[in-house]
C-alpha cells in the first residue's frame, strides 16, 4: 500500500453504468437538463445586466447565485454526458482532484451566497428605510468578494490532503463525479484526521451560514406578522418565499447526503441526492426566482415583445 496506484492510472467513474440499456436516453435527459440550466441562469444574468431598474442589491446577489449555479452545474455534468455518450468512464487523477476542489468550493459558495441573500431580505423587510444605506454598493461588493474568498480557501486543505492519500483498494468510483465521501472510503490509509478537518472546516462555514439564515428569517417572519395590511403581508412574504424554497432544497439535500460518517456512505442514496443538488437545483433556481418575481417576468416579457416586433418589421 506504499504506492498510490490511482495517481498514475486515475479512476473509473461508474456513473449510471447499472443501466446499460438506457445510456442514450439518459444522455438526452441530462443534456436537456444541462442546457436548460445554462439558458435559465444566463437569462437571469442578461436580463438583470440589461435592465437598469433591476440594478439593486437583491438582483446583484441573485446574479451572483446564478453565476454560481452556472459554474456548479458545469463541474460534473459535462463529464457525465461524456461518459454516457462515449462510454469512456476514466478520469485522470488530476482531473478528479480538480473536480473535487471545485465541487466543494461551489457548494461552499452556495451556502455563503444564500446567507448573504437572507441578510439582504432581512434588511429590506425589517429596516426598509435604511435599506439602501445599509446595503450600499460598497457593502454588496465586499459581501460578494468575501463569498468568493471563502469559496476558494475552504476546500484547499481537504483537496491537498486527499491528493496525497494512497488509493490502493479500488480505482472504481461508484458515482458520476469525484465525490468527497467515496474518495475517503476508497483510501487504504487512516482518514480520521482528514474527516475531522473536513467537519471542522465545513462547520465553520455551514453552521454560521445556517444560523444567520435562520436568524434572518426568524426576524423577517416576526416583522411580517406585525404588518396590519393583508396586502402588505402578502407582498412581503412573496419577496421571501422564492429564496426560502431554494434554501430549504439546498440545505435539505446536502444535510441528507453528507451529515453522516464516511463508513455509512451509500452510493445508492448518494447518487440521486447528489444529482438533485448538482444538476436539478441549479436548474430549478432560475425558474423559482423568475416565476415568482413580477419584475423579472415583466422584463423578460418586454424583451420577447421587442424581439417579436423587430422580427415583424
Amino acid at each position: 500500500c506504499q504506492m498510490n496506484q490511482s495517481s498514475s492510472s486515475g479512476f473509473i467513474l461508474q456513473g449510471f453504468s447499472d443501466y446499460p440499456d438506457i445510456q442514450i436516453p439518459l444522455f438526452c435527459l441530462f443534456l436537456l437538463i444541462y442546457l436548460l440550466t445554462l439558458m435559465g441562469n444566463m437569462l437571469i444574468l442578461i436580463v438583470i445586466y440589461q435592465t437598469s431598474l433591476l440594478h439593486t442589491p437583491m438582483y446583484f446577489f441573485l446574479c451572483n447565485l446564478a453565476f454560481i449555479d452556472l459554474c456548479a452545474s458545469s463541474v460534473s455534468q459535462p463529464k457525465l454526458l461524456s461518459i454516457l455518450l462515449r462510454r469512456d468512464n476514466t478520469i485522470s487523477f488530476g482531473g478528479c482532484m480538480i473536480q473535487l476542489y471545485f465541487f466543494i468550493a461551489l457548494t461552499c459558495a452556495e451556502f455563503v451566497s444564500l446567507t448573504v441573500m437572507a441578510y439582504d431580505r432581512y434588511v429590506a423587510i425589517c429596516n426598509p428605510l435604511r435599506y439602501l444605506i445599509v446595503m450600499n454598493r460598497r457593502v454588496c461588493v465586499i459581501l460578494v468578494i468575501t463569498c468568493w474568498m471563502i469559496t476558494f480557501a475552504e476546500p484547499m486543505s481537504h483537496t491537498v490532503l486527499i491528493s496525497h492519500l494512497p488509493f490502493c483498494r479500488s480505482r472504481r468510483i461508484d458515482h458520476f463525479f469525484c465525490d468527497l465521501s467515496i474518495l475517503l472510503k476508497l483510501s487504504c490509509a487512516n482518514t480520521f484526521f482528514i474527516e475531522m478537518l473536513i467537519y471542522v472546516f465545513g462547520s465553520l462555514v455551514a453552521l454560521p451560514a445556517f444560523a444567520l439564515t435562520v436568524a434572518s428569517y426568524t426576524y423577517i417572519i416576526s416583522t411580517i406578522l406585525k404588518i396590519h395590511s393583508a396586502t402588505g403581508r402578502k407582498k412581503a412574504f412573496s419577496t421571501c418565499t422564492s429564496h426560502l424554497t431554494v434554501v430549504s432544497l439546498f440545505y435539505g439535500t446536502t444535510i441528507i447526503t453528507y451529515m453522516r460518517p464516511t463508513s455509512q456512505y451509500s452510493s445508492t442514496l448518494s447518487k440521486p441526492f447528489s444529482f438533485l443538488y448538482t444538476a436539478l437545483i441549479p436548474l430549478i433556481n432560475p425558474f423559482i426566482y423568475t416565476l415568482r418575481n413580477k419584475d423579472i417576468k415583466q422584463q423578460i416579457s418586454n424583451k420577447i415583445e421587442l424581439k417579436r416586433n423587430h422580427l415583424q418589421i
